[in-house]
Formats: structure tokens, sequence, C-alpha cells
């Protein structure tokens, strides 16, 4: 691990309190600054909330930054802010629960503001080329009755393909799935792998 490390940390669960994927997020976080020093941790709780994607939003995405107008410049500010964030981390964290089988709206929108082209990737003759490299993510995902990894878990495959698709390529899964079905059991699980995670360093 690097002596100095950004985390960016983001929250997604509705729940304030008694929110699995909040608590072993915060002991991801934990782990990681034993193992350096000079730790920074941004937080961006998207939980409650944040705009979707419309009309006007991408009229001003698809327009060149020379010619974008005051209000289009503001309408993309929360954007170019997000996007900052990840540009700046070493690590995200990304606290996950499994809504319906996927992940929580506001965390979809998160995505929608983060991948934008010519800005976290491009289009080459080769195919799409992610600019966001040399990072590492965790996902922390909690369900109640899902499986991670299994043919109805549409929010672990999703989150890791689109942060390959923006460059992060080194993500590790911190699965405490299937709560309903035996928690201790899977917590401890998770407690395992949340420790293996946070003493490995980030791919080169």
């Amino acid at each position: 691990m690097t002596s100095s490390l950004t985390i960016l940390r983001v929250d997604s669960s509705a729940r304030r309190q008694d929110s699995v994927t909040r608590r072993l997020t915060d002991r991801t976080i934990a782990g990681l600054a034993e193992s350096g020093s000079g730790v920074t941790t941004v937080v961006r709780d998207v939980a409650a909330g944040l705009p979707v994607v419309d009309e006007g939003w991408v009229g001003a995405n698809f327009t060149a930054p020379a010619d974008r107008t005051a209000e289009q410049a503001a309408r993309l500010a929360l954007s170019d802010t997000l996007v900052a964030e990840v540009k700046a981390a070493d690590v995200l964290v990304i606290g996950v629960p499994m809504y319906n089988f996927g992940i929580p709206a506001a965390l979809k929108a998160w995505v929608d503001l983060v991948a934008r082209v010519g800005v976290t990737f491009r289009y080459t003759e080769n195919g799409a080329e992610g600019l966001l490299t040399g990072k590492r993510a965790i996902l922390v995902l909690a369900s109640g009755g899902t499986a991670v990894g299994s043919e109805i878990d549409f929010a672990t495959g999703f989150l890791k393909h689109i942060l390959g698709f923006i460059g992060i390529t080194d993500v590790t899964v911190i699965a405490a799935d299937r709560l309903l079905f035996g928690a201790e059991e899977r917590l401890a699980e998770a407690e395992d792998d949340l420790r293996a995670a946070t003493t490995r360093p980030i791919a080169a």
C-alpha cells in the first residue's frame, strides 16, 4: 500500500442506522487506513438522491466545453465534481445494498453522472477505452436473499463492467449476501474477505 492514499467512499444505502453496507464500509476504510499513512477519505453519500440525466444535461455534455453556455456549465457542475472525486482517488470503496436484484437508483444516478464520454472514457478505432486507470475499487455488497454472483444478481456484474469501462479493472467484491439465511455466518465470511482485501496492494 502506498504511504499516501486517497479513498473515495460512496454510500448508497437508504438506511442511516443498522445498514450492513455502511458498517462494513466503515471497517473497510479503517482497514485501509491501518495499511498506510497519510490517508485521506472523501465521502460521497448518494442515498438522498442525485439528479437524473435528462435532455438538458445530455445537450450540455455533448457540447464542446469551449462552446457551453453558463447554464450548460451549471448543469454539468455536479457531474464535474463527482468525476473529480473519482479522478483524485486511489481507491474507491462503494457500499452496495442490493435492491430488487440490482443497485439502488441513487447509485445508478451516480454512475450516469460519472461515466462521460471524452472525460472518463473515450471511443477509439479499437473500441472503448477507460481513462481512469491505475485505481482500485472495493465493492461492499449486501443482500437479503440474492446470492452475489448468481444469475439473478444484476448489481455486481454491472458495477464491475462500468468500472472497467472507465478504466478501473482492479475490483474486489466483499459480499455479505443472503443475510436472511444465516446473517452471523455470512457477516463473518465478509469480515474475512474484508481483512484480506484491505491488506493487498493496488495492482500496478
